[in-house]
């Protein structure tokens, strides 16, 4: 990827994060506002995952900013798994946030199977969540489309944050409207709406921080993947056995080190001209900021030199 290529990428990530970022903050406030003068836990729960979708918006913009730097002196294979960092703290963000509700939805669940009385909310607060779940459907769309095109997991990541957020706001809004209609006895529905929201959320951090943790830790790249790499590598007749393939993900960008054999009466110049051609044809199959090590070594009487 170009210098060009990458600060139009950088610039279309800002964009969107943007967008996100002020509908975050213009609906956090609102369901704040909703939620304390509409006597809703299940708002206010709903609130303060918006809070964190507005944090995350933050977060994203600041290390994208950081991954977007080329290679330096202290850094020689890039940036990139500062974006992969940025996932990772959405979807801790995103854990944190749910085992919240969640606690704070049974601990009145409990109040209430104990005798406590809880009132029932006010009509602004399901207005709210009705509000909140169109804005933030349009902004998981939005922002996904965005993150697929211009490949980038913090982006994506917090698509799902948006739809979240809209799960979380369905939920909030069938337990408001149970607990403003159905009368008295089913006030309960407000804290239980809370609860059932917490469970959704939590899953969806779970599903971002697995892939963000197999990076960080050096996984290797799908089975599927290294099968297609070895066989582009194959596609140049003049190459023998590649093996020791060792693959693994920085940030966006693939990782592929492998060693390939050559004749052995091949000139270092003509094996240099097959290791390039497979190094082209690996960036051009998987981006050109795809780090590739190419090792060559000679084949001996027809036989596979150890």
């Amino acid at each position: 990827m170009d210098v060009m290529e990458e600060k139009n990428r950088e610039k279309q990530i800002y964009r969107v994060t943007i967008v996100g970022s002020i509908a975050n903050f213009g609906l956090l406030v609102f369901k704040f506002v909703a939620g304390i003068l509409g006597k809703s836990s299940a708002m206010i729960a709903d609130a303060v995952h918006s809070l964190s979708d507005f944090i995350t918006d933050i977060i994203v913009l600041v290390f994208v900013k950081v991954s977007a730097k080329p290679k330096d002196t202290g850094h020689d294979y890039g940036h990139g798994k500062y974006e992969t960092l940025a996932t990772a703290i959405i979807g801790l963000v995103l854990l944190m946030v749910g085992t919240g509700i969640f606690w704070s939805g049974l601990s009145k669940i409990i109040a209430v199977s104990k005798g406590e009385e809880i009132g029932s909310p006010d009509m602004i607060a399901f207005i709210a969540a009705i509000v909140s779940i169109v804005v933030k459907e349009v902004l998981y769309r939005y922002t996904a489309i965005a993150g697929r095109r211009v490949q980038s997991q913090a982006v994506v990541a917090n698509a799902w944050h948006h739809r979240s957020d809209a799960f979380s706001s369905i939920g909030t809004a069938l337990g408001i409207a149970g607990a403003i209609f159905l009368g008295k006895d089913w006030h309960i529905l407000d804290p239980i709406a809370a609860v059932i929201v917490s469970v959704f959320i939590v899953k969806v951090s779970i599903q971002l921080l697995i892939p963000c943790m197999n990076d960080l830790l050096e996984r290797s790249l799908p089975e599927e993947v290294e099968k297609e790499i070895i066989t582009i590598i194959n596609k140049d007749p003049q190459v023998k056995d590649p093996h020791n393939l060792r693959t693994r993900r920085i940030g966006n960008d693939f990782a592929i080190e492998v060693h390939i054999r050559v004749l052995p009466d091949m000139t270092v110049r003509e094996a240099h001209v097959v290791a390039t051609g497979i190094e082209n044809r690996l960036r051009e199959r998987y981006g050109k900021r795809t780090h590739v090590a190419v090792h060559v070594e000679p084949v001996k009487n027809g036989k596979i030199e150890e």
